[in-house]
């Protein structure tokens, strides 16, 4: 992730939420590293940058999980590309995960809401 600079609205993502964007993109269907952090950019609406120090170590770990699975393929301009696709194990635990962001982000939405009197 990016720290602050330029960007000082950004948001800093929660431990583990780098997981539940890769297997929701993922879902969307196979695709590169470069790709993967393109659409978290763009579906963010430019809040959320991935580094690719973030991003590769992410998806070995998610790989070595069996959450996803990769192969080599050639790309559209002839070079060799990772491309990574979302496993059954992926799109179960993406399932749990989903649910548990609801309930998490329902709660502090519940916290930040102001008192009643």
């Amino acid at each position: 992730m990016r720290h602050k600079g330029r960007h000082q609205d950004r948001i800093e993502l929660l431990q583990g939420t780098l997981d539940l964007l890769i297997l929701q993109t993922l879902q969307w269907g196979p695709s590169h590293g470069y790709d993967i952090s393109l659409a978290i950019r763009t579906q963010s609406h430019e809040r959320l940058h991935v580094d690719t120090g973030s991003l590769y170590p992410a998806l070995h770990r998610l790989e070595r999980q069996g959450r996803v699975a990769a192969e080599w393929k050639v790309s559209a301009n002839n070079q060799r590309t990772r491309v990574y696709r979302l496993t059954a194990a992926g799109r179960k635990h993406l399932l749990a995960e989903r649910s548990r962001w609801t309930e998490m982000s329902d709660a502090i939405a519940a916290i930040l809401k102001p008192r009643e009197a």
